[in-house]
């Protein structure tokens, strides 16, 4: 078996420690840290789908997630060097909605966003709809990103887009939403600029937003 499928079989499997090493490892033989982080995301994706069938449960899920974390400690170092010196390209707070805990998706897609020029402030999980906001208008964001990991939280996701319009700030920030159970259909329910399945969609999709103008600054797309 390669290297990279026992990384993402160490991940899928839970076992923190091994993907730790065989993470140092495929760095070590210089892999493309951005071709790692994207069999993992895949990978941690599976356990969730997984865990929507009922073939796994939360306990496996969050060693799962607890692995994935461990593994992307050695890349990260590798994904930073590739963004130094690049132009920002935006502002992003991302967070994952109040009442969700889960954060590794997330977490993938502010790695992937800081990689590729955005500055992001990441404000963790659980947090609240007004929270986002306040942060967003702190640091003057173009965007904001909220994850949502349950069915159950994901109104977190519309609160959001209600209270900046409620604030008459609606038109001021570029709105994604992300999640395992977030669809298209949901992003359009609500009322958000976007939808992005996995993170590297997610870069693309807000570099063309910013190309396009929707920002703190800009004008709405």
């Amino acid at each position: 078996m390669e290297l990279l499928e026992r990384l993402v079989e160490a991940v899928e499997d839970g076992k923190d420690e091994e993907a730790f090493a065989l993470a140092q490892g495929a760095m070590a033989v210089k892999m493309d840290p951005l071709e790692v982080v994207d069999a993992l995301t895949k990978g941690i994706r599976e356990v969730g789908d997984r865990f929507e069938r009922m073939e796994v449960f939360l306990p496996e899920m969050m060693l799962a997630a607890r692995a994935m974390q461990k593994a992307l400690e050695p890349i990260a170092p590798y994904l930073e060097r590739q963004s130094e010196g690049r132009e920002k390209k935006g502002t992003v707070v991302i967070g994952t909605v109040e009442g969700d805990v889960h954060e590794i998706g997330k977490h993938i897609v502010a790695l992937l966003l800081e990689v590729n020029g955005f500055s992001v402030y990441d404000l963790g999980s659980d947090v609240n709809a007004l929270d986002f906001i306040k942060r967003a208008q702190e640091v003057k964001a173009d965007i904001i990103g909220a994850s949502a990991l349950m069915t159950t939280t994901m109104p977190g996701q519309q609160e959001i887009i209600e209270i900046l319009r409620d604030m008459g700030l609606r038109e001021r920030f570029h709105v994604i939403v992300g999640g395992t159970p977030v669809t298209q259909d949901w992003a359009e329910e609500i009322g958000a600029d976007s939808w992005a399945e996995n993170a590297a969609t997610a870069v693309a999709i807000l570099e063309e937003a910013m190309i396009e103008g929707r920002g703190y600054a800009g004008t709405t797309l």
